[in-house]
């Protein structure tokens, strides 16, 4: 059992700041690292693999300092995010290439069992270039687990995949982390993160924004503040209705270019705004168009969430 020690790590290249202060604890089971593209999730992972130098703080595996230290990838498998394969070459001769770089005493047996455990016995003769891109994905999982690493770091893992594919690839990571190794899987979406992780690290703009299991995660983004825009067959009464709800902070009726008009609300409870919004229409005889959010963008969601 390895850990993976963050402490008040920052990289920055010029005066663009990636990664900002981030301090955090990896341990043994399934990690999520969530957070919108362009968050500093893969630039996380790069020095979490040796191959960034953090510009402040410091990066370690079991006390020791990542960086340039070639004896860690003994204990650590990566999946990256970009394809950087070999395309003329076979699945089979990529991962047994991978086994023979790690040293390993039976590099053809490793080898095989990466491929059987990946599901790619099949394909392994044929060049990686007439894979897909979820083929490429399974051969990139194999070579990060042919020497059977303690940790495993994936950038974006499911890209690509189809839906019997993530099924085997989550059942896969529930099983190595059940067996005592830590891994760490980054991606921009929520329910992906939540099937499989039992802890989720949320990163926003290059800074840590939240830590905890998947409720406490879900329950943040769900209990946020949500922006509304809405047309009915009467506005005006719409929204003096809709300002005597409890479960709105702010309402206004915006007018349009064109004379028209939708009103603008602000729900600080989203469960109790929705149950009630259909209800308080029915009773004053308003018809509804559209509910549109008009906040529901990634971004806005987990930016709600730095300033937690």
């Amino acid at each position: 059992m390895s850990t993976v020690e963050l402490q008040q790590v920052s990289r920055w290249f010029g005066n663009v700041v990636a990664v900002n202060d981030v301090t955090m604890h990896l341990g043994p089971g399934v990690t999520g690292l969530l957070g919108p593209n362009g968050a500093g999730k893969s630039t996380l992972i790069h020095m979490m693999a040796g191959f960034l130098a953090p510009s402040a703080g410091s990066a370690t595996l079991d006390g020791r300092p990542l960086y340039r230290d070639q004896e860690i990838y003994r204990d650590i498998g990566l999946v990256p995010e970009r394809e950087e394969m070999y395309d003329a070459v076979s699945g089979w001769k990529f991962v047994l290439a991978n086994a023979k770089l790690h040293k390993l005493a039976d590099p053809e047996g490793a080898a095989r069992r990466a491929i059987d455990t990946v599901e790619m016995a099949q394909a392994q003769e044929r060049d990686i270039r007439t894979y897909s891109k979820g083929m490429k994905q399974r051969i990139k999982m194999a070579t990060a687990i042919v020497h059977e690493p303690t940790v495993l770091l994936l950038d974006e893992p499911f890209n690509g995949m189809d839906p019997r594919q993530r099924l085997h690839l989550m059942d896969l990571l529930h099983r190595l982390g059940d067996q005592g190794r830590t891994i760490l899987f980054s991606s921009h979406i929520l329910e992906e993160v939540e099937q499989i992780a039992g802890r989720i690290e949320v990163m926003v703009a290059g800074r840590h924004a939240a830590s905890g299991d998947f409720r406490e995660i879900r329950r943040l983004m769900t209990q946020r503040p949500h922006q509304y825009t809405i047309s009915s067959s009467d506005d005006r009464a719409l929204a003096s209705a809709v300002i005597a709800e409890p479960s709105t902070s702010g309402v206004e009726l915006v007018r349009g270019p064109a004379g028209g008009s939708t009103v603008s609300v602000q729900a600080t409870d989203f469960s109790a705004f929705v149950h009630a919004l259909p209800q308080l229409a029915s009773r004053h005889g308003i018809r509804l168009l559209e509910v549109r959010p008009a906040d529901e963008s990634l971004e806005s969601v987990f930016s709600y969430l730095v300033t937690r």
